[in-house]
């Protein structure tokens, strides 16, 4: 019987993979906390539980009518970003995938008719940077799962998704570590003002300060396992734009058990504006 044996909030920014220079550059001198928070979150908490598989998240990847996984047994080759090539270009990824857990998950739905998942081994299959911008700082020996965000989906959806994956989970003989990579609130700066805003410091370079204090308050929440009262705080969090519709959170909390989980959090690196958005690294402990 498998088991979820931890889970992450984190953040897949494209500094993350930019050379020390100039990522401070961008922060006036200072490097970004994020930087040396993925490579602790690795060494303190996702190397000691000896994951089989880590499934990711990914709040790039959009799906429209169903849940999608990919089902690949192995993914290689190298990676530029269409949104950012000047700093993400011709980045070279390798990882193993897990077919069998993939197909677990999708085969949970098959009986439903209130959610619908699917798995994708196709090879011309995209792969986005919020999963390959982890890898330089996460990847150990484990296999490499990726998972989209339904843009139809909601808060349910999301969490019924997440629920399905531990059941999958449970089922398989998988040590499972869940990433969910995405932001918190995610308005950018206009472009005219885009670079007067991209240093790190969230009081001067979040969007809005109101922006500001909803992720904070977010980040008090799943630092003090109260997830029932994130929930609870959606319909104000959504006017703040958070990434992906927070289906990244609301997909690991929903394997995590929903609305009932009291799983504490542990940040590392500070709490960071990106462009106007807000970033943070919280692994929970299971």
């Amino acid at each position: 019987m498998g088991e979820i044996v931890g889970a992450a909030l984190v953040s897949h920014v494209p500094p993350l993979v930019l050379p020390e220079e100039i990522r401070r550059e961008l922060n006036d001198g200072d490097d970004t906390t994020l930087f040396a928070g993925l490579h602790d979150l690795y060494a303190e908490k996702l190397a000691p539980v000896k994951a089989d598989t880590v499934v990711v998240i990914d709040t790039h990847w959009f799906t429209t009518i169903e849940h999608i996984v990919a089902s690949h047994d192995h993914r290689s080759g190298k990676y530029t970003s269409e949104e950012l090539p000047r700093g993400m270009a011709q980045m070279p990824y390798d990882f193993r995938g897990d077919r069998e857990l993939a197909q677990a998950w999708a085969a949970q739905a098959d009986d439903r008719d209130d959610t619908w998942i699917t798995a994708i081994d196709d090879p011309y299959l995209p792969v986005h940077y919020p999963t390959l911008n982890l890898l330089p700082f996460l990847q150990g020996d484990q296999a490499w799962v990726s998972a989209g965000i339904c843009q139809t989906a909601d808060e349910h959806d999301f969490m019924l998704f997440g629920e399905l994956l531990a059941a999958a989970v449970a089922e398989l003989d998988r040590r499972v570590v869940i990433l969910a990579s995405g932001g918190l609130s995610h308005r950018f700066w206009p472009l005219r003002e885009f670079r007067d805003h991209e240093a790190a410091d969230p009081d001067l370079h979040l969007r809005t300060p109101e922006a500001c204090a909803a992720d904070r308050k977010v980040i008090g929440h799943m630092l003090g396992g109260e997830h029932s009262a994130i929930v609870d705080f959606l319909p104000e969090f959504n006017g703040h734009s958070p990434e992906g519709f927070f289906g990244h959170y609301l997909t690991m909390l929903g394997a995590l058990g929903g609305r009932d989980c009291t799983v504490t959090g542990t940040q590392f690196g500070e709490y960071e504006a990106v462009a106007g958005t807000g970033q943070a690294h919280i692994w929970f402990d299971l």
